[in-house]
């Protein structure tokens, strides 16, 4: 009843994609940027949801910008 499973993926499989700011397409500091690249759409799409973020979220959007500003290093 023993199954032997494994644990290990390689790296063709799943490669790792890291989150970084974009020095490219960045129009503030590239966190909008970097996230579309990463999630392979279009950086406007997010700017666009950021705005409504911060205008119905009560400045939470900006708030979540500036973290990832701070916190996530540039490309």
């Amino acid at each position: 009843m023993t199954e032997n499973f494994s644990t290990t993926q390689t790296t063709a499989e799943s490669p790792v994609r890291k989150f970084r700011r974009s020095r490219e397409d960045a129009m503030i500091a590239g966190i909008c940027a970097g996230t579309a690249k990463g999630l392979n759409v279009d950086a406007t799409i997010l700017r666009v949801l950021l705005v409504a973020a911060t205008l119905l979220g009560f400045g939470a959007g900006i708030v979540i910008y500036l973290v990832c500003w701070v916190l996530v290093p540039q490309e």
